[in-house]
C-alpha cells in the first residue's frame, strides 16, 4: 500500500503512535489519533495539533472506523473492545514497525527473543559501525517511524542497515516487513497476561522470519531447538559450541572457527554465559555482511555493558554487587546464576509473571540466601523455602539492606528479580538505580 492521501488511524498515543502520526502526516495523509487514556504527554498533543492532526483523548469513538488503515500501538491488547470493532469492519491493522518499514528504503536486521535483545542490538550496532552506516531503533526505545522521518529513509539514502529490536507485541501485526537478517535469541515464559500459552507467544515471535533472507536461531535454546526445523526457509543455527556456526566458546575464550579471533571473556565488560551467546550471534551477523574479524574483535573489547543488565557495578569489602534489574522472568535470573561461580545472596521479587519458581532451586548449592520482596513474595517463598534459606521482606529497600547484612567475604549480592517492577517502581530502570543508590549510601 502507498501511504499518501489515505485516511490513517493511529490507535494509541505513546512514543510509537506519536512518531507514526508525524510520519504519516508528513506524507500528506489524513491522520486521526485515538487514545482512551487521559494521561497523555501534552507535548505530543500540542505538536500533532499544530501539524493539523485530529485527536481524541480519553475515549475510543467510532470515528477511527472511517480509516483506510490503522496503525496500532504495541501495548493495546488484540482482544480490546475497539480492536474487535475494527476487525468486524475488516479495516487493515498494522504495527508501527510495519508502517515505517514499508516506507523505508534501508535494509533491516531484526532481532527478537525473551531476553538479551537490547544488549545484542547495541553490540551489533557498535560492531557494524566500524565499517557501515547503521541506525538502531524499535523496542530499544527509539520508534522506527522517528528514524525513518528524521533520516528521510523513504528516499534514497546512505544508510546501510537499520537494526531493529522487536518485541512479540510489535511482531503481531508485522507480516510484510522485509529483512536482510532476522534472529530469535531465545524463548522462555513471558507476557502470559497477553498470550494463552508459550506456543502462542512463540508464534508471534516467529513472524520475524517472514520475508527474511537469512534466519538465525539459537541452537542452545531448548525450546527453539525443538520448535525450529528445516521446514523454515534460510534457517541458520548458531551456538556457543563448535557444532554449529562460525564462532564458539571454550575455556573462557570466544574463538572463530579459523582461530583468527581469540577473545578472553574475562577482559571484556559483557559478562555471563548469556552474553557469550549474544556476542557470538553479533559476530555471526557482522561476519556475514563483511565486517573484518579485526573490527569485530575491537568493537567487542571496547563495548560498555548496559546498565541494569548483569551490571557488575561495584565491590565493597570483598563483596561483589551485580545489578540485573532488567531480569523480569525466571529464565533471565537463571542465566545470571549460571554466570556466577561465587556464593550468592539473591534478591527476587516484584510482580510475578509465573507461578512456580522452583527451577531456581537447581542452584541451591551456590545460593547462601534468597531475599524476596513485593507481590511475588508468597509464590517465591512457597516454591523455594523447602530447599533454600528464603526470607520475606515487604519493601525493596529493607530487602537490599538484609541482603547486604547477609553477605560474606567473596560472595555476590545479586539483584535479578525474575519479576516485573511495577508494584513498587515505575520500571526496571528505577528499580536498578534504587538498588545501586542503596548500596552506595550503605558504604558511604
Amino acid at each position: 500500500m502507498k501511504y499518501e492521501g489515505k485516511n490513517i488511524g493511529i490507535l494509541g498515543l505513546g512514543k510509537s503512535g506519536y512518531w507514526s502520526a508525524k510520519l504519516a502526516k508528513s506524507l500528506n495523509n489524513n491522520v486521526f489519533v485515538s487514545d482512551s487514556n487521559e494521561n497523555i504527554n501534552q507535548i505530543f498533543i500540542d505538536d500533532l495539533k499544530m501539524l493539523g492532526v485530529e485527536l481524541e483523548i480519553g475515549v475510543h469513538s467510532n470515528q477511527i472506523l472511517k480509516s483506510d488503515i490503522i496503525i496500532k500501538s504495541p501495548g493495546i491488547p488484540n482482544n480490546s473492545k475497539i480492536l474487535r470493532k475494527i476487525n468486524a469492519e475488516r479495516i487493515p491493522v498494522i504495527s508501527e514497525i510495519e508502517f515505517a518499514g514499508n516506507l523505508s528504503k534501508s535494509k533491516n536486521i531484526c532481532i527478537t527473543g525473551t531476553n538479551g535483545k537490547t544488549t545484542t542490538v547495541s553490540l551489533l550496532t557498535d560492531i557494524l559501525s566500524t565499517q557501515k552506516k547503521v541506525l538502531k531503533s524499535g523496542n530499544i526505545g527509539i520508534p522506527f517511524s522517528k528514524i525513518v522521518l528524521e533520516n528521510r529513509l523513504y528516499e534514497k539514502n546512505e544508510i546501510d542497515f537499520c537494526i531493529l529490536e522487536l518485541s512479540s507485541f510489535q511482531l503481531e501485526h508485522c507480516e510484510t516487513l522485509k529483512k536482510e537478517i532476522s534472529v530469535i535469541l531465545n524463548i522462555s515464559v513471558d507476557h502470559m497476561d497477553r498470550y494463552n500459552s508459550i506456543e502462542e507467544y512463540f508464534e508471534a515471535k516467529l513472524n520475524i522470519f517472514n520475508n527474511s533472507k537469512h534466519c538465525f536461531f539459537n541452537y542452545d535454546d531448548k525450546f527453539l531447538k525443538n520448535k525450529v526445523d528445516d521446514s523454515y526457509k534460510n534457517i541458520i543455527p548458531y551456538s556457543i559450541t563448535e557444532e554449529e556456526g562460525n564462532y564458539f566458546y571454550k575455556k573462557n575464550k570466544i574463538f572463530s572457527n579459523d582461530l583468527s579471533i581469540s577473545l578472553d571473556t574475562n577482559s571484556i565488560s559483557l559478562q555471563g554465559i548469556h552474553n557469550v551467546s549474544n556476542i557470538i550471534i553479533a559476530s555471526e551477523i557482522a561476519s556475514m555482511i563483511g565486517v573484518s574479524n579485526d573490527n569485530i574483535h575491537k568493537a567487542i573489547r571496547e563495548f560498555e555493558s548496559l546498565e541494569h543488565r548483569f551490571e557488575h557495578f561495584n565491590s565493597y569489602k570483598g563483596i561483589d554487587f551485580i545489578n540485573d534489574s532488567k531480569s523480569t522472568n525466571i529464565d533471565s535470573a537463571i542465566k545470571a546464576l549460571e554466570s556466577i561461580s561465587k556464593k550468592v545472596i539473591l534478591i527476587l521479587g516484584g510482580i510475578p509473571k509465573e507461578d512456580d519458581f522452583s527451577e531456581i532451586s537447581l542452584f541451591k548449592k551456590n545460593i547462601l540466601k534468597i531475599i524476596v520482596y513485593g507481590k511475588a513474595s508468597d509464590k517465591i517463598y512457597n516454591s523455594l523455602s523447602n530447599e533454600i534459606n528464603v526470607e520475606k521482606i515487604e519493601h525493596f529497600e529493607n530487602a537490599v539492606h538484609k541482603a547486604i547484612d547477609s553477605a560474606v567475604e567473596s560472595s555476590v549480592v545479586l539483584l535479578s528479580p525474575a519479576c516485573a517492577s511495577f508494584d513498587q517502581f515505575n520500571n526496571y530502570e528505577e528499580r536498578g538505580k534504587k538498588f545501586k543508590n542503596i548500596i552506595e549510601r550503605y558504604y558511604a
